[in-house]
C-alpha cells in the first residue's frame, strides 16, 4: 500500500496555530515535510531559546498540540494509515522492535513521519528501552508479559545448548513446543518479533542465533572473528584464508594479514598444525612442536610404538610431511629405537 506520509502529516498539522505547529515539527523532526524527513529531533531547550520560552512552556505547547491532534475528528484524516499500521502489526505477531518497525513502514525517508503517526494513534503503544529489551511498539499490551516470558525461555534454551543454532531451525522447534503451551497466540511471527526486541540474543553472519556474549555471535576483535570463521569452516585453515573469509563476511572494516596471524599465534584457542595453518584447540588439537606431539603419543601409549603407528597419530594432530616426523624421531636426545624397530622415550 503506497502512503503519502508527507501529505498525511501536513493535513493533520494544518489546523494548528503556527507556533504549536512549529514546535511539533521540530520535536518530531518533520520540518521539511515537502522534501522528506527533517533530520534530528530538537530538544525542548533548543526550541525554547528560539522563542524565549522555558522548557516547561515548550513542553506544554507540545502537549496541547498533541491533545488537539488526538481528537476523533482530526484523527479520522489518518484512519486509512492507522488501519494499514494495524494490519502490519497483525502480520508481525502484534509487536515490533522500533527501529525495524520504522524501517519497514517508512523505509529510509519517512521514519520520522511514521513515528509521529504511531504516537498519535490510539491502538499503538510504545515501550521504552530497558536492560532486557530494545524500544518496541505493540497494539496489544496483554502480549507484552508473554513476550518477556518467551525471551526468558529463549535465553534459557541457548544456555542449555551452549552453541548457536540456525535461526530457521530454532524457530521451527520453538513454534511446535510453545504452541502446545500457549495456544494460537504463539506463532512464528510473534516469536521472531519477541526475539528481535531481546537484547541478550542476536544473529551472526551465518544465519545462526545465540547469546550476545558468545564470540560466535558478537565477535570482539580480530581473534573472535578468526574464531567464528574457523568454527564455521570446521577444518584447519591457513591464516591467509582466514583473513580472506573475514573480509568476505564483512566481519571487520579493516583486516590486515599480519594482524590476523599475530592474533592466531597469541590466542590459545588456535593451534598451529602446519606451516601457517591453524585449527581450534576445542577440536582436540594440542599445542607444541611435532616433537612435543610425538612425546605425548608415546607417553599415552605407555609402550614402544612402530614408526607407522606414531606417524598415524601425529598426522591426526599436525599437517606435516612424513619425513618431518621421521626426522624428529631420529633425535636421540628424546627418542630411542628398540631392537625390534619400534620407538620409545629415552
Amino acid at each position: 500500500m503506497a502512503l503519502n506520509y508527507q501529505k498525511i502529516c501536513s493535513n493533520l498539522l494544518g489546523g494548528l496555530p503556527e507556533r504549536t505547529k512549529d514546535v511539533l515539527l521540530r520535536r518530531f523532526a518533520l520540518q521539511t515535510l515537502a522534501s522528506g524527513e527533517g533530520g534530528e529531533r530538537e530538544t525542548l531547550e533548543s526550541i525554547g531559546k528560539s522563542y524565549n520560552l522555558t522548557r516547561e512552556r515548550v513542553r506544554q505547547i507540545e502537549g496541547d498540540g498533541m491533545t488537539c491532534l488526538k481528537k476523533p475528528e482530526v484523527l479520522k484524516l489518518a484512519t486509512p494509515t492507522f488501519n494499514y499500521f494495524q494490519d502490519h502489526f497483525k502480520n508481525q505477531g502484534g509487536l515490533k522492535r522500533e527501529d525495524i518497525l520504522l524501517s519497514e513502514l517508512g523505509q529510509n525517508k519517512f521514519q520520522n513521519c511514521v513515528f509521529f503517526l504511531l504516537t498519535l494513534g490510539d491502538p499503538f503503544l510504545r515501550y521504552n528501552e530497558t536492560e532486557v529489551h530494545y524500544p518496541f511498539w505493540t497494539t496489544k499490551p496483554d502480549l507484552v508479559p508473554l513476550s518477556q516470558e518467551i525471551i526468558s525461555h529463549f535465553v534459557d534454551e541457548f544456555q542449555k545448548a551452549s552453541k548457536p543454532i540456525p535461526k530457521t531451525e530454532f524457530f521451527e522447534i520453538e513454534v511446535r513446543e510453545l504452541k502446545n503451551k500457549y495456544g494460537r497466540v504463539v506463532n512464528s511471527s510473534f516469536l521472531v518479533s519477541s526475539y528481535e526486541i531481546a537484547k541478550k540474543i542476536e544473529e551472526n553472519p551465518f544465519g545462526e542465533i545465540g547469546l550476545i556474549d558468545w564470540p560466535e555471535i558478537i565477535p570482539r576483535g580480530i581473534k573472535d572473528r578468526a574464531y567464528i570463521v574457523l568454527k564455521k569452516e570446521g577444518k584447519p585453515l591457513h591464516f591467509t584464508a582466514v583473513t580472506e573469509k573475514i573480509k568476505k563476511l564483512n566481519l571487520s572494516a579493516l583486516v590486515l594479514l599480519q594482524t590476523v596471524h599475530n592474533e592466531l599465534i597469541k590466542d590459545p584457542r588456535f593451534i598451529l598444525v602446519g606451516r601457517g595453518t591453524y585449527a581450534l584447540s576445542e577440536w582436540g588439537y594440542k599445542p607444541g612442536w611435532v616433537r612435543d606431539i610425538i612425546l605425548e603419543v608415546l607417553k599415552e601409549a605407555k609402550k614402544p610404538l612402530t614408526g607407522e603407528e606414531i606417524i598415524e597419530k601425529v598426522l591426526n594432530q599436525r599437517l606435516v610431511k612424513v619425513n618431518t616426523i621421521l626426522l624428529n624421531l631420529s633425535n636421540k636426545e628424546y627418542f630411542l629405537r628398540t631392537e625390534d624397530g619400534k620407538y620409545t622415550l629415552k
